[in-house]
């Protein structure tokens, strides 16, 4: 993908907060502390323009860091999905 001048990136932009690939133990850990399975959690498609760059792909788990007026930080898991 070409990048054009005074274009700016998505993932880059001060309003995105963070999103990094999680590892498949840590995936685990998460599915098992709220039970449930990947297709469960919110989903996120793999050409989202917040993920672009990172290298993800379709089955990846990923974690958002959020920042929070009352709780600080918050997390929030999301499955990458094919369009």
């Amino acid at each position: 993908m070409a990048i054009k001048k005074n274009q700016v990136l998505v993932p880059n932009h001060i309003y995105v907060p963070k999103h990094e690939i999680i590892s498949k133990a840590e995936a685990e850990e998460v599915l098992k502390k709220y039970n449930c399975k990947p297709t469960e959690l919110p989903l996120i498609f793999v050409n989202d323009p917040a993920i672009l760059g990172l290298g993800i792909k379709p089955g990846d788990m990923i974690k958002i860091t959020r920042d929070s007026p009352t709780a600080g930080t918050s997390l929030y898991y999301r499955y990458v999905v094919e369009v």
